[in-house]
């Protein structure tokens, strides 16, 4: 009995894939995954500031979290100055935000996946 061509092809297929298979599965055991390198040491905890050094409260963000509605608006302000809001909205959408990028009080609102282009939307001609 004489194979077809189109079978050839599948059967070779089928082989190469039971044997990838076979290959991987002991990189993946649990056997491996337990063994650790003997010389491991916990990591150190960083060093202390320098002498002299202190965080200005002033100058750390503070960030009141408020409920309107089913909504969850984040105000974010550096001395008592409002430079950003992160809202939240209940029905799972994306949050978005608003940011006064100038200092004078404007919001605009941008979206974490705003690249900032803004192709322009001219009408040339219409009928």
């Amino acid at each position: 009995m004489r194979a077809s061509i189109a079978t050839v092809p599948a059967a070779l297929a089928t082989l190469l894939t039971a044997l990838l298979l076979s290959l991987a599965l002991p990189a993946v055991s649990p056997a491996h995954a337990q063994t650790r390198p003997p010389n491991l040491q916990p990591v150190p905890e960083p060093p202390p500031p320098p002498k002299g050094f202190e965080l200005d409260p002033a100058l750390e963000p503070q960030v009141t979290i408020i409920r309107r509605g089913t909504d969850t608006v984040e105000e974010h302000r550096i001395g008592g100055r409002l430079y950003m809001i992160k809202v939240t909205p209940a029905n799972g959408s994306a949050p978005y935000y608003l940011i006064d990028q100038q200092g004078d009080g404007k919001f605009t609102r941008q979206h974490p996946q705003d690249t900032g282009l803004r192709p322009p939307m001219w009408v040339i001609h219409s009928f």
